[in-house]
């Protein structure tokens, strides 16, 4: 606890101005102090730094910012926080006997684990607009939520004396000396870090949406109870609620799951759960962009290389992911211990096997044979890597995750002092392809140290300062591209940037990434001879552009609607004839396409044409060429473009095809 201060105190607020206080001042008394609108306005504060309750008592002297709805960010998460406490206070005043673990906010709302009674049973979809009504009445309610400090003794008890056996389980692994804090709503408590608003009054009652139910394992582990999960989304005010609700209706027309069948790109089945069955038309866009990624490579001076899928586990031993990432690997046989990372785990004489789930071990072997110089260095190494990892099985989700994928894997060897410059080239061959690609806007993050981590501050501190000086000097270091850093979020051996697309409904996906690593070449006893004739380690970059071939083609599908620019199309064009007497023309036409490198097909049934042209939009294919007696005696075809107010044009078929080829160009090409 604190000292109990006695003596007035000086708070210092954002524009520079003190205020001398007495004890037990809130940041809502100097909200009010300063005025009305304020007071109103304030949902929480930042005490230096730390966002608190805005009717906590201020302990000491301070820097102090109120917290409005304009700091977007800090007060959605608050209001989420908030919901998911109405959330469990209504589940237990329409359910008594229901235990309440947790309720976290999340991106675009939040959820809360429940364990019903056995005579009631899991929660379903149909009770949610009950709920609903309930967590309307206690925002309507206006309860105070007011912050309580108990001992951990006093917490356990309490529990106990509910019959909450999770928040009394969970309680007791908490540090003995750590503060604990209960927060109480009318009657109503619950075991909580917080911060929340001042009361339930503050939250919009139109602006929140119970969404679903879904299972969920007390702390994550399935040898543990089977929970309820309830999730909702929560907003500030009811027009943010709609304009998500509006992006979700958006986002469900666009699932590349739905497009995917739409166009017949590829299935998913129970008997090879988390890998993909490509399917001809969805191959061809994968062959299309794995081309057109090999010619930027060329260009930028990789060499690409290919590495085996099975590989030792003494390899994985030696370069460290045995002990941090063994869970995640397909191993062979199964029934290798999972052991601690300290101390040798490969025992006996038998050859354990796993399939890798990166690639950079691999390509410092290839880095090793030989002797290279200081001359040969910046070295880059390609890999289109078929990996595989143990994702579990609830987080698959279509092909944006899977256990088997194909990486654009690259790593670069080079001294130190070659660093920063990579990275920045790095950069700007990454904006090149992503503006290729139909995505103009992109975030760039640094992910720093974690807790756990190989290598010295001192390696740390120098890889995190160059790849913020790298693009710093690429020019991107700025809020037009979302810099941020990321502290404990690096990988356990190194820092990384990391690159956020923006699809065409604002949702933003990490897929870029690179990373400056010195651990890995340690380990796996990388080298070069240096100007000086001596060994030294280089530094490798780790770096991928699109993340996996599978997840990238499902965010084009997403972004796009399945509208594919002409060039990554499976299908360019459709020759349709309206009569039968165009058939031989139309096979002419087809013929004239495809000699021209355009991917086209010919529907020659016995249909209506506007039959066929609802069938043709629906599979996403960018152009028709309709033809009939007139376009037949006149060698000319009707071009009807994909698209809602595209114009059908008639032209000759020799200027339709050229037109067609120039647009179907890739870009690097044109």
């Amino acid at each position: 606890m604190p000292p109990i201060m006695t003596k007035p105190f000086n708070i210092r607020l954002p524009d520079g101005s003190v205020r001398e206080v007495a004890p037990g001042t809130t940041p809502a008394d100097i909200a009010a102090a300063i005025g009305p609108g304020l007071a109103k306005a304030a949902l929480a504060a930042r005490v230096d730094g730390e966002v608190r309750d805005i009717m906590r008592p201020l302990e000491g002297d301070a820097e102090l910012a109120l917290i409005t709805a304009r700091d977007e960010k800090e007060a959605l998460e608050l209001v989420r926080h908030d919901y998911a406490h109405v959330l469990a206070e209504a589940v237990q005043n329409l359910f008594p006997g229901t235990q309440i673990t947790f309720g976290p906010a999340t991106d675009d709302g939040f959820y809360y684990d429940f364990a019903p009674t056995a005579e009631h049973g899991p929660f379903t979809e149909e009770e949610l607009p009950q709920i609903e009504e309930e967590m309307r009445r206690i925002i309507a309610r206006d309860e105070k939520l007011v912050r309580e400090v108990w001992s951990r003794d006093e917490v356990r008890a309490f529990f106990e004396s509910q019959g909450e056996a999770f928040k009394a389980e969970w309680v007791m692994e908490l540090p003995a000396d750590e503060t604990i804090t209960m927060y109480r709503s009318g009657e109503w408590v619950d075991l909580c870090r917080g911060p929340h608003l001042a009361s339930t009054g503050k939250l919009d009652p139109q602006a929140f949406k119970l969404t679903r139910v879904s299972g969920a394992y007390w702390r994550g582990d399935q040898k543990n109870a089977m929970l309820s999960r309830i999730y909702g989304t929560g907003w500030l005010n009811r027009k943010q609620l709609q304009e998500h609700l509006t992006r979700l209706e958006e986002a469900a027309k666009r699932d590349h799951r739905k497009i995917g069948q739409e166009m017949d790109l590829f299935h998913l089945q129970q008997e090879a759960q988390g890998s993909v069955f490509w399917h001809p038309k969805g191959y061809l866009i994968w062959r299309v962009l794995e081309a057109y990624m090999r010619r930027k490579l060329d260009a930028a001076g990789y060499d690409e290389v290919k590495s085996p899928q099975l590989m030792d586990a003494r390899l994985w031993e030696a370069s460290g992911h045995w002990g941090k990432y063994r869970e995640n690997m397909f191993v062979v046989p199964d029934e290798v211990p999972n052991t601690e990372a300290e101390g040798p785990v490969i025992t006996g004489e038998g050859d354990w096997m796993a399939l890798k789930p990166m690639n950079c071990p691999a390509h410092v072997q290839i880095f090793r044979q030989g002797i290279k110089s200081y001359r040969d260095l910046p070295l880059r190494m390609a890999e289109f890597g078929c990996c595989h990892r143990n994702e579990p099985h609830g987080a698959l989700h279509g092909i944006m995750r899977v256990r088997q994928f194909t990486q654009d894997d690259a790593h670069i060897f080079c001294r130190a002092d070659q660093v920063v410059e990579e990275v920045r080239v790095f950069c700007d061959l990454l904006d090149g392809i992503y503006r290729d690609l139909g995505f103009a806007t992109y975030e760039i993050k640094l992910a720093l140290r974690p807790e756990q981590r190989f290598g010295s501050d001192a390696d740390w501190d120098r890889a995190e300062q160059e790849l913020r000086d790298a693009v710093a000097l690429a020019g991107r270091a700025t809020a037009d591209y979302g810099w941020e850093e990321l502290p404990g979020e690096g990988a356990f051996y190194a820092p990384k940037l990391e690159f956020h697309l923006k699809d065409a409904i604002g949702r933003t996906w990490q897929v870029g990434t690179i990373q400056a690593d010195t651990v890995l070449p340690d380990r796996l006893d990388a080298t070069y001879v240096g100007e000086d004739g001596q060994k030294h380690r280089p530094v490798m970059l780790h770096r991928a552009i699109l993340g996996t071939f599978e997840r990238f083609i499902g965010i084009l599908i997403e972004h796009h609607a399945g509208r594919f620019p002409l060039w990554l199309a499976p299908v360019q064009a459709v020759v349709a004839t309206i009569v039968s007497d165009a058939d031989v023309y139309a096979r002419e036409v087809h013929a004239a396409l495809t000699a021209a490198g355009i991917r086209a097909e010919l529907d020659l049934r016995n249909e209506k044409i506007n039959y066929k042209v609802r069938e043709h939009s629906l599979a996403h294919v960018p152009n028709l060429l309709v033809l009939g007696k007139r376009e037949a005696e006149e060698r000319a075809v009707a071009l009807r473009p994909l698209g809602e107010g595209a114009r059908q044009e008639v032209l000759g078929l020799e200027d339709a095809v050229a037109r067609l080829q120039a647009e179907a160009k890739a870009p690097d090409l044109r």
